[in-house]
C-alpha cells in the first residue's frame, strides 16, 4: 500500500472517531441537563440516606459517612466537575447533588 495513501486513511479514520467522540459526549450532556433532580424522598433515595447537602447527614445513623465526602468526589457520580447536579449510576435517571451525599458513595481514585 501506497505510504501516503495509508496516512490519508489514518487521519480520516482519526477525524470520524474524533467526530463520533464529541457527537456522543455532546448528547450525554445534553440528556444530563433534562434529568429531574432526585428528590430526598424517593424510596430509593431514603433508603440509601441521600441528603441534598452532605452536612445535613447523620453521622450517627451513617457511620461510612465522613466529613468531606460528597456527591461530586464518587466514582457513582457522572456530571461534570463544577456542576450543581449530574447524572448518578445509583439512581439512573434522575440527577443528583454534587454537594449530595448517599450511603453508596465509593471516592474517585486519584
Amino acid at each position: 500500500m501506497d505510504p501516503e495513501r495509508r496516512d490519508t486513511l489514518k487521519r480520516a479514520s482519526f477525524i470520524l472517531v474524533s467526530l463520533a467522540a464529541m457527537a456522543r459526549a455532546a448528547h450525554s450532556h445534553a440528556q444530563a441537563k433534562g434529568l429531574p433532580q432526585l428528590a430526598e424522598t424517593d424510596p430509593q433515595a431514603a433508603a440509601l440516606g441521600y441528603r441534598l447537602d452532605s452536612k445535613q447527614v447523620d453521622a450517627k445513623k451513617y457511620a461510612n459517612y465522613r466529613l468531606g465526602q460528597d456527591c461530586g468526589l464518587c466514582v457513582q457520580f457522572e456530571g461534570r466537575k463544577g456542576e450543581a447536579f449530574g447524572p448518578c449510576k445509583i439512581f439512573p435517571g434522575k440527577a443528583v447533588s454534587a454537594k449530595g451525599w448517599c450511603a453508596a458513595f465509593q471516592p474517585k481514585k486519584a
